[in-house]
């Protein structure tokens, strides 16, 4: 029998985690069209309004609805505007295990964010959805994203060798492929334990509430 995860909001002292909606298609669009989203992701370039409404309107409710994870729009508490977004994915219900993915808009970034989602979406998997394990994967030259990872108190387990295409612009404005190797990563419920202290200690935040 197949298990979803629930259509939640989760809010921390800065932010709220919500199902994506149509109004964030806009900004959706313009946060994946940003040249480090398209570097380290496999987003199609350019990425049109078009993209970010299939992604809101079938294939985030999908991937819900099938088990296989769950898609968060990441706002701004005060503002509404939205930072980013925050993805479970490849879901093994039978081993409590799934894959954490994240991007940050542009103008969002240097802030804390994408640590303070994480955080706030691994304490709810453990805690609430008595998830055993999550993992990332980040690809070897994305420093931000992999300390993002260390941050929260993610162990390295190792390289996949030549496992990630990255993309980088080439002198007449396109891209071109670039393959690189993945850093795994993972998170335990037991590595959580002090980790919203250290983050609080450096202008961090406070645990999350969900509802």
């Amino acid at each position: 029998m197949t298990s979803t995860f629930p259509d939640i909001s989760i809010s921390t002292d800065r932010l709220v985690l919500r199902p994506l909606e149509e109004a964030d298609v806009p900004s959706l669009a313009d946060m994946m069209n940003d040249e480090l989203v398209a570097a380290w992701t496999a987003a199609p370039q350019p990425y049109t309004r078009a993209a970010a409404r299939t992604w809101v309107a079938e294939y985030a409710p999908t991937e819900r609805t099938a088990g296989r994870g769950v898609d968060f729009a990441v706002t701004e508490f005060l503002t509404q505007r939205l930072v980013g977004v925050v993805q479970l994915t490849n879901t093994d219900w039978r081993l409590r295990s799934t894959e954490l993915t994240y991007i940050v808009a542009s103008w969002a970034r240097g802030e804390g964010y994408a640590s303070e989602a994480a955080l706030a979406t691994a304490q709810w998997v453990f805690h609430d959805q008595k998830f055993e394990r999550l993992e990332l994967r980040t690809a070897a030259g994305n420093t931000a994203s992999q300390q993002v990872a260390q941050k929260i108190g993610c162990i390295s387990e190792g390289v996949l060798r030549n496992a990630w295409i990255a993309r980088s612009r080439t002198e007449d404005g396109g891209w071109a492929d670039i393959r690189t190797d993945l850093i795994v990563w993972s998170l335990l419920p037991e590595d959580l334990d002090g980790v919203p202290g250290r983050l609080a200690d450096a202008n961090g935040f406070t645990y999350p509430e969900w509802n």
